[in-house]
């Protein structure tokens, strides 16, 4: 099997536009979650998101491409735009059918959809927008990529909620592995902050109603009361580390292992047990060939949700045994809320920054740790150590479980 490096990084997030804006950010503790500006929220119990502001569709993107996508397209081609010039991939000098994309969405455009049905309800069919569909459905983000970048190979839209971001990448790692491409553009993106978005996550009772920014996303925190939506886009650019060395790219760290199984249990609350996570880690740790005590960090799903943090921690603690209580672990979602099916792509990011920088982020907010939640999720204070091995875990509606293992590279 093909040995798969990470050569290139792209994000939009609600604390930058960059990965290093992003990276900046992290450092500095910043939280991005707003009171909800982009509708009125009278009327409804979460007030608070982690919104993309600043961001400027035709600073990526051509004004007419611009206007044929929605915000996830957009933020899917903006996120591949500088992951591609980050890996320096020339596509004049690749064969495009060696180059593929999986980037996923968990809901595709909630507020097309959304904006179409008031429209049809109030002015009849014949007004529906003639790309309604083509700008709505999930894929259209790996087809725009595609497209726009002239990538012809393989070309795929996982969608497995929240865990899209993570499969997205877990699944060009073995596109890779097995020869079935030589580059993967990979990762999630995601935008459904509206109004129906927003009323049925509340519904479902997994929004936090707190109205504190600061005190709204507090992961494994006896006093969390939900997750705060969030909006965005991750892009890695894999490769087969032959095709690496042979154009000469840096490469930023190793994917060495995946693990993905499903809970067969519920529809939203994960495996009491943790055991499908727990799997997934696992099955990640297995092939990487790495022992849970060489596991230098964790980057939860942390949702912030009673059942996620519980079962989550559970699920570390069935996978490392003893060694749970000895490694770091933080949530993303602290700082930038959950950004659903771009969240595992952002964090995946998140990991390798990690290993370049030696720099694990706090979970900011968290001052009460659960009783239950008795491991190290780095409160207060970032970590400046060492960081070999990381895992980035994503847990999805419907019992998705996908784990990520990316470490240093060494020749």
């Amino acid at each position: 099997m093909k040995r798969v490096v990470v050569t290139g990084m792209g994000a939009i997030t609600p604390i930058g536009l960059g990965v290093d804006a992003f990276w900046r950010s992290i450092k500095e503790n910043k939280v991005g979650i707003v009171p909800i500006s982009y509708f009125d929220t009278t009327g409804y119990k979460a007030k608070v998101a982690a919104e993309v502001h600043d961001f400027v569709a035709k600073d990526y993107l051509d004004p007419k491409s611009a206007r044929r996508m929605e915000r996830f397209s957009q933020f899917a081609v903006a996120a591949s735009k500088e992951a591609l010039e980050d890996a320096g991939i020339d596509m004049s000098k690749e064969d495009p059918y060696r180059v593929g994309v999986s980037i996923g969405s968990g809901v595709g455009s909630l507020p097309l959809l959304e904006k179409e049905v008031i429209k049809l309800q109030e002015k009849g069919p014949q007004r529906t927008a003639p790309l309604f569909i083509p700008m709505f459905v999930s894929n259209m983000a790996a087809g725009n990529v595609s497209i726009y970048f002239g990538l012809k190979g393989k070309s795929i839209d996982i969608v497995t909620a929240c865990a899209t971001g993570t499969h997205s990448i877990g699944e060009a790692y073995r596109t890779i592995q097995c020869g079935d491409a030589d580059v993967m553009v990979a990762g999630g993106t995601e935008s459904c902050i509206c109004p129906i978005g927003v009323a049925g996550f509340t519904a479902l009772t997994a929004l936090t109603t707190s109205e504190d920014p600061m005190h709204a996303s507090i992961p494994f925190d006896k006093d969390r009361s939900g997750f705060v939506m969030g909006e965005g886009a991750g892009v890695v650019v894999l490769e087969s580390l032959d095709h690496a060395l042979q154009r000469g790219a840096k490469i930023y760290a190793e994917l060495g292992g995946y693990g993905a199984t499903s809970d067969a249990y519920h529809v939203t609350s994960p495996a009491e047990d943790g055991m499908g996570a727990a799997t997934a880690m696992m099955n990640a740790m297995k092939e990487a060939g790495v022992a849970p005590s060489e596991v230098s960090y964790i980057n939860a799903h942390g949702t912030s949700t009673h059942h996620n943090d519980l079962f989550e921690t559970r699920a570390i603690k069935a996978a490392l045994g003893e060694d749970a209580y000895h490694v770091p672990i933080s949530s993303t979602k602290s700082m930038i809320g959950h950004l659903l099916g771009a969240a595992g792509a952002v964090e995946f990011i998140t990991c390798v920054k990690s290993i370049q920088d030696s720099y694990i982020h706090p979970t900011v907010g968290l001052k009460n740790p659960d009783d239950e939640c008795d491991l190290n999720y780095v409160p207060g204070q970032g970590l400046h150590c060492e960081v070999e091995v990381a895992m980035s875990n994503s847990l999805g509606f419907g019992g998705h479980n996908a784990t990520l293992l990316v470490r240093k590279y060494h020749e």
